[in-house]
């Protein structure tokens, strides 16, 4: 009789846990539903000649115009092969450069040291894009500019940064990389310190030096992160960080064949064009583009090593 009684209770309290739990739960649900969710319902826009005195529903639909308009554009295959060829520079070098500075970070001597290191290198990251951009003026300012005023005292002639292109695919660049690198640094520092000290001493016992022991027992644990880090990278292909492409450069439009990326054509497809319709679709595409990357790099890798697979 005892355990018959016991039972009831136990499903009771199971019960009440799982409803504080879910009420718990709901709060962020909620917000995730108002705002990530609802809004999806404007995906439609991109399909849409969008008319304000129509509003979305009453705007005329015209189907797959406005994406045929992306690709029919003179700037079409620019911005596409700046978004994709920055996007694969700074995937590559900034995983080199972080990990290389994770390990850097793990090898030095003193818990204080690591952490001023890591504070100094996180600050850039924390910066907005719009100061960024008054620091790089104040680097390539043609009359007041550190590298010019360098420049000329070396003998030199002053150069015009902001009205030619050739320079700018470097400079943006080094500030990807000066902004982004150290939380990439701190991530993968992370993952280094919990690998099991026993390895490095096995390997110290095996005669392996400092180098030895980053190729063959920190490189491979830090495998996982790597993998996850690229796909999650992957993900953002098609997307570019605006007020990199936009703010940093000055808004200048003699060096638009290098600094033009989608998002930048969707941006100025809204204030200089008033087309909404086509930036949506812009902007849709982007999505659609990501998402199958992710899925067809998630299945490559699953199929190589299953459990470095996102899902």
């Amino acid at each position: 009789m005892a355990k018959t009684a016991a039972k009831p209770r136990k499903k009771r309290v199971q019960t009440k846990m799982t409803l504080a739990l879910f009420s718990m739960m709901l709060p962020g649900f909620i917000y995730l539903l108002i705002n990530n969710y609802i809004p999806m319902a404007g995906l439609t826009i991109a399909f849409k000649r969008f008319d304000y005195s129509k509003g979305i529903w009453g705007s005329e639909w015209c189907g797959f115009d406005n994406f045929t308009y992306l690709f029919k554009t003179q700037d079409a295959v620019n911005i596409i092969r700046n978004t994709i060829g920055y996007n694969l520079v700074f995937i590559i070098l900034g995983n080199v450069l972080a990990v290389a500075v994770a390990i850097m970070l793990n090898n030095l001597r003193g818990q204080m040291n690591k952490k001023i290191y890591q504070t100094v290198i996180l600050i850039p990251y924390l910066i907005s894009m719009v100061v960024v951009s008054y620091i790089v003026f104040g680097f390539l300012s043609q009359e007041n500019g550190f590298l010019n005023k360098l420049i000329v005292s070396m003998g030199g002639d002053p150069i015009s940064w902001y009205t030619i292109s050739k320079y700018w695919p470097f400079i943006l660049v080094i500030v990807n990389l000066w902004k982004g690198f150290g939380y990439s640094s701190i991530l993968y520092y992370a993952t280094v310190i919990g690998i099991d000290s026993s390895l490095y001493e096995a390997a110290t016992v095996d005669g392996a030096n400092k180098w030895k022991q980053i190729w063959h027992v920190t490189l491979p644990g830090l495998k996982g992160t790597i993998i996850t880090m690229v796909l999650l990278n992957l993900g953002r292909m098609f997307y570019t960080d605006f007020g990199l492409f936009y703010q940093v450069p000055m808004r200048s439009g003699l060096i638009s064949s290098v600094t033009d990326t989608i998002d930048v054509f969707v941006y100025k497809g809204l204030t200089q064009l008033n087309d909404v319709g086509r930036a949506s679709a812009a902007g849709f595409l982007q999505s659609v583009l990501g998402f199958v990357l992710v899925l067809t790099a998630n299945y490559i890798v699953r199929k190589i090593d299953e459990d470095n697979a996102l899902f």
